[in-house]
C-alpha cells in the first residue's frame, strides 16, 4: 500500500513524505487490515492532514483481488473518518490523467511526472509510493478546478496559502 502527503501553497505542491506499507510477510488477511488501519491512524496523528484522497476501487477480472483491495481501501477510509477527516476517492484513470494528461499512463510515467512536479531527486524504490502521492496531487488539482472546498477563516490564512498570487506593489 502506497501513501504520500503533499502541502499546497497557492498552485505549488511540496512533498511532505511518501512511503509504502509492506504487507506480504503478514499471512493473516485480517492482521493486514489491522496494520493498514493502524498505519493510517499513525500517519494522520503525526502529520494532521486536512483531507484524505484515495484511489477508488477499479473493476478487474480477478474478483478476489478486487475484494482484498476494497477491504484495504475501506479500512484506510475508516481510519480517516475515525479522525473526522474528509475522504475523497478518485478513479485510477482520473489520477493518471490529472498527473500526466493521459488516463492510460504507466506507473513509471506517473512517477516521472511527479518527480518533475515536486522536484524529487530520484525515482522511489516502490512505485506504489508514487501512486499514493499521485492521489494527493490529483486531489489538490481537483480542488483548483472546482474552486477550493475549504473556506478561509481570515485574510491572513488566505494570504499564507496564496503568497504567490499577491503582488508587491
Amino acid at each position: 500500500m502506497g501513501f504520500g502527503l503533499v502541502r499546497k501553497k497557492g498552485s505549488q505542491f511540496e512533498m511532505i513524505m511518501m512511503d509504502v506499507l509492506i504487507l506480504n510477510k503478514i499471512k493473516d488477511p485480517y492482521l493486514k487490515l489491522q496494520k493498514i488501519f493502524q498505519k493510517t491512524l499513525t500517519i494522520i496523528d503525526q502529520y494532521h492532514p486536512d483531507e484524505v484522497a484515495l484511489e477508488a476501487p477499479f473493476f478487474g477480472k480477478n474478483v478476489q483481488s478486487m475484494l482484498k483491495l476494497g477491504r484495504a481501501q475501506g479500512v484506510a477510509m475508516a481510519a480517516a473518518l475515525q479522525r473526522e477527516i474528509p475522504v475523497t476517492e478518485y478513479a485510477p484513470l482520473k489520477i493518471k490523467k490529472a498527473i500526466t494528461g493521459r488516463g492510460s499512463a504507466s506507473k513509471e510515467q506517473v512517477a516521472g511526472m511527479l518527480m518533475q512536479l515536486l522536484h524529487l531527486k530520484e525515482m522511489p524504490k516502490y512505485l506504489d509510493a508514487t501512486d499514493g502521492l499521485a492521489a494527493a496531487v490529483c486531489h489538490g488539482l481537483q480542488n483548483d478546478a472546482l474552486g477550493s472546498k475549504k473556506g478561509y477563516s481570515s485574510w491572513s490564512n488566505f494570504i499564507k496559502d496564496n503568497e504567490d498570487r499577491i503582488g508587491n506593489g
